[in-house]
């Protein structure tokens, strides 16, 4: 009996750190009509954007307070994502970043590709910092949405970019 009360309260004790790491980031692009821009809008929980800064060495990250950790973490990022149109690579501009409830926001830009435009992406934001990372991209908007899941070491896929 103290034996299962113990696992429990061990148990309970565990649980708020496991809370912090969720493990999933979501991205979404699609084209702005009133700028006639590609928008990338990258959404990561807080805690999971400071350990991937932590793990490359950064030693105090503080994504709430500071805004070079902000822009330190868009920069990895932009590493991590992989974005081409048509075939082609493509580096969207930073435009900035915010933090939103508990994640921070990044967001990116690059010229609206042509209508029905061929578009291949590869999110593999924090798969190296967890195996168990997921990273969801959505394309498009409204009723026009395509979703893909990305995992460690999965390959590009595509998909004609709703308009």
């Amino acid at each position: 009996m103290l034996r299962r009360a113990f696992l429990l309260i061990a148990l309970l004790l565990a649980v708020p750190a496991w809370a912090h790491q969720q493990k999933i980031a979501i991205s979404t692009i699609s084209v702005n009509p009133r700028t006639d821009q590609l928008e990338l809008v990258h959404q990561v929980p807080v805690h999971d954007a400071e350990h991937a800064l932590r793990v490359q060495g950064v030693k105090v990250p503080d994504i709430i307070g500071s805004a070079d950790s902000r822009e330190a973490f868009a920069r990895y990022v932009a590493r991590r994502f992989m974005l081409e149109i048509d075939g082609e690579p493509i580096a969207p501009s930073y435009v900035g970043s915010e933090i939103s409830g508990g994640s921070l926001v990044v967001y990116q830009e690059a010229p609206a590709p042509p209508p029905d435009a061929q578009i291949r992406v590869n999110s593999q934001i924090l798969t190296e910092v967890w195996a168990r990372q997921e990273n969801r991209v959505n394309i498009g908007s409204g009723t026009k949405v395509v979703t893909f899941i990305f995992t460690a070491g999965d390959t590009a896929q595509s998909a004609l970019l709703p308009r």
